[in-house]
Formats: C-alpha cells, structure tokens, sequence
C-alpha cells in the first residue's frame, strides 16, 4: 500500500507529460500539413514599440532563462526592450532614454551583462551595461582607440582591428518546404540589421517601418519538446 502512495505521483507526472506530449504531436502535424513553414509578422502585428524606426538591435539572453531583443530608435536616444522568449507572443517590456551623441551600432558581447557599442560617424566605442534590463546605460571604454572588426576571446576578452560597414538591403523570403509548390514569397523592404535566435529559428529584420518577425513553426515545436523531454 505504501509503495502505491509513492508510486502514484510519478504516475500522474508521466500522465500530464503524455498528455501534453501528443498535444504538442498534434500541433506539430497540423503546422506540417499546412503552409505555415514560414511565418512573416509585421510590425502591425507586434507591440507598439516594434512599429518605430530602428538603427540596430541585438539579442541578450538574462540569466533567468528569457531571450530579450534590445532594439536602439531614435538616432541613439531611445533602446525598446522586446522580450522574445517565446517566438509566438512577443512583449514589449518598455523602453529607456540613453545619452547618446548619434546612432552606434552593436559590435560585440562584453560577458554577460554588457555590450561593445560603436559611434556610426565618430566611430568611438562605448559599453552598453546592462545591470538590470530595466536599466541600461552607456559608458565610456576607457584607452581603446582603434575602430573596426571585433574578434571575441572567448569569454575574456575581444581583440579590435580594421573595419568594415554595409548598407540597407531589400530581402525576399522564400519558402521552400515543399520543392513542388515554391511560390510563397515574402517582400521585406530595406532591411538595416537581421539578427537570428536559434533555438527557435526566429529571425528579426529592422526596417524603416519598424520590426519585422519571421518564424519557423516546426522548429519552435521541435525546441518546445527538447525543453520538455531534455533526454
């Protein structure tokens, strides 16, 4: 009788995890006989503050285990915190005035609080900190006088040489699920910077007219049963 007590919880468990196992099954096998493979959201389709113009953005992964995307407006004045943990309801999670002299862009991760910013025009490094994510501020590099390509050291440090820039570029998104019926194309006009989250497929394109999504169903359903079934 005892040993039913114990046993009974485990059994519940593996029930739930069974349940929510063909759930997921069933959601994948609808996504598959779809043409969903591909799925193009407009800013229109986002919170409010992804439908402002954007210089650049990049991707910060919090300790907590969210996936947050930073995006710099207004010339350098303005960073929109996105959190984009989960492909299919993106947040916005509010946004912070910087004391900056010009749009930067972002170069390079500095550990796990911080990143390496660089002026477009006076091409001067500055560090984005990122102490809380409610609160980021820049901050001067101190001694570092050389603007170019970055090259990480692992987590210790970067190494700074030359340099290299490129313009706004118009994309066509083309699925390619089905090699029979290659027809589904998405325009994406003057695309600044695209960064991509790989767990899940997503890929974030920063435009004129705001932030676009792009999103891969069956990779956020294969990322949804490795987070739940780990072995």
């Amino acid at each position: 009788m005892k040993a039913y007590v114990r046993d009974q919880p485990k059994r519940l468990r593996r029930a739930a995890s069974a349940i929510v196992t063909c759930g997921l099954m069933a959601a994948s096998a609808a996504h598959a006989n779809s043409s969903d493979n591909i799925v193009l959201v407009p800013p229109t389709e986002l919170p409010a503050l992804a439908r402002q113009t954007g210089e650049a953005m990049f991707l910060h992964d919090t300790i907590d285990g969210r996936t947050l995307l930073y995006v710099e407006q207004n010339h350098g004045a303005r960073l929109a915190t996105f959190d984009v943990t989960d492909p299919v309801h993106i947040t916005g999670k509010g946004s912070v005035r910087l004391d900056a002299s010009g749009p930067f862009d972002f170069v390079s991760p500095l550990g796990d609080h911080a990143e390496l910013v660089r002026y477009r025009q006076s091409h001067d490094d500055l560090v984005l900190d990122l102490p809380r994510t409610k609160d980021p501020q820049l901050k001067m590099v101190q001694g570092l006088t050389i603007g170019g390509p970055i090259t990480t050291l692992g987590s210790d440090g970067i190494a700074v040489s030359g340099e290299a820039k490129a313009g706004p570029r118009d994309y066509q998104v083309v699925e390619t699920a089905y090699s029979d019926e290659i027809n589904r194309v998405f325009d994406v006009k003057q695309v600044r910077e695209e960064v991509t989250k790989t767990d899940t497929g997503t890929t974030f394109m920063l435009t004129e007219n705001g932030l676009y999504v792009i999103r891969r169903p069956a990779v956020e359903w294969n990322h949804e049963m490795r987070v739940i079934s780990p072995n």
